[in-house]
């Protein structure tokens, strides 16, 4: 066991949750704020904020250390999209609390309630740096058991500690269009469209005019009034729409719909956005992308390619990255994802920002988390080394300042079966 390694199991031991002082020394400290890398840094850490950050600070007397020296520092990653807390095996009957049916609960459909913190994937994706993640429903593919509604509801983002991990509720309305979209709404995208041009119609009218509609003065809508009353958000530009979709076409046609209603949104998989990068540059569309989605898998995404984050960036488009087909169970390869797109040619800083700083802008948040600068939540990652390289694992994982156990299902199964004297049952 390292050094570094003691430290920590005596700190997870020893932190109470957000309080107490916490210096890690010596590494090299990429801030992902306006003070950038530095070579020989500290990062101060009180009552689970950081309290400094920089080459001379001053270390108060019976602060816990942490020598990082040789090793990588970072703020915590953040999962842009995903269903961690509302899933444990896709396939089981049960818990399955993201999959949003029918039409009486649509853009009301709050997974908050449902979020688990004790899940299984919860420890196996923060031991490998992920400490805040959007948590979103999706809306269920057609089968025998019902069908989803492009307005799949509503996310969260949580932080991946213990406490109070419910960060923001209703941080943004989750929206199915292009090809999902079309098979949710007859088979059609003009359809999905029409659909969602009516929902925010009417949740313009429900706001001209509520006092009348509670007062039985006018007509029924379509859409209930607890989706009206979550798409207030959404037309009064402070909730995000994330858009799921590819095709450039339809990218097109979503970058007029956000001028013709002044809502923000974010693009969730954008296989074809890196066509239109300027224009969603000039709108303030962010894209959320799987840098490894270089194959069609469907005539929507035709002309995906290597390097779309790369170009995205060049453009000025604020790009989150995520790991495409697993962001779920597998969160942590975003690192992976982020490596992938330096090697066709993103920047690396713009590349960890992209996990990290930038969702945190995306969703708004950013004032709290996702750089390591002075008054934000102490999310850090002390890394061996480039985190960015697929065999480097974090050491030590800190959320809201707590050191959180490096323990997870997967290890607890690892090391029963490298035991010499197994257990009766698993003994050959």
């Amino acid at each position: 066991m390292s050094r570094l390694t003691t430290t920590l199991a005596l700190l997870a031991l020893t932190l109470p949750a957000a309080a107490d002082t916490t210096a890690i020394v010596g590494g090299k400290v990429h801030t992902v704020g306006p003070m950038g890398t530095i070579e020989n840094g500290t990062v101060l850490i009180v009552d689970g904020r950081i309290a400094a950050v920089g080459e001379n600070v001053n270390v108060p007397a019976g602060a816990k250390t942490i020598d990082a020296t040789g090793k990588t520092v970072t703020p915590g990653l953040f999962s842009p999209f995903g269903q961690l807390g509302l899933v444990e095996v896709p396939l089981s009957g049960s818990p399955n609390d993201y999959a949003q049916r029918g039409t009486q609960f649509t853009a009301g459909f709050d997974v908050a309630d449902a979020y688990n913190p004790r899940s299984t994937l919860i420890p196996v994706n923060r031991i490998e740096g992920v400490t805040r993640a959007v948590v979103a429903p999706t809306p269920g593919y057609p089968d025998e058991s019902g069908s989803g509604h492009i307005l799949a509801g509503l996310a969260a983002i949580v932080n991946l500690g213990d406490g109070d991990v419910l960060d923001q509720r209703g941080a943004a309305m989750v929206v199915a269009l292009g090809e999902f979209g079309s098979a949710l709404s007859g088979g059609t995208r003009t359809a999905a469209w029409l659909t969602l041009r009516n929902a925010l119609d009417e949740a313009l009218d429900y706001r001209e005019h509520k006092g009348d509609f509670e007062r039985g003065m006018r007509r029924e809508y379509v859409h209930s009034v607890n989706d009206l009353e979550a798409l207030q958000g959404v037309i009064n530009g402070n909730t995000p729409m994330i858009v799921s979709i590819d095709r450039a076409s339809d990218i097109g046609v979503l970058i007029d719909f956000v001028d013709e209603y002044s809502v923000t949104a974010i693009i969730i998989g954008g296989s074809e956005a890196w066509m239109l990068a300027d224009e969603l540059a000039a709108t303030g569309i962010a894209v959320i992308v799987g840098p490894t989605a270089n194959l069609p898998g469907s005539f929507d995404d035709i002309n995906a390619r290597f390097g779309s984050a790369t170009i995205l960036v060049d453009a000025g488009v604020k790009v989150a990255i995520a790991d495409g087909d697993a962001q779920t169970h597998n969160a942590r390869n975003m690192t992976q994802s982020a490596g992938i797109a330096v090697s066709h040619g993103l920047d690396w800083d713009a590349a960890l920002r992209a996990i990290t700083l930038t969702p945190a802008e995306i969703f708004g948040v950013a004032a709290t988390t996702g750089s390591i600068e002075t008054g934000k939540a102490a999310d850090v990652v002390i890394w061996p080394g480039d985190p960015l390289e697929l065999t480097n694992y974090p050491e030590a994982v800190f959320i809201n300042g707590v050191a959180v156990p490096m323990v997870s299902r997967q290890t607890l199964l690892r090391d029963r079966y490298l035991q010499a004297d197994k257990p009766p049952a698993y003994r050959k």
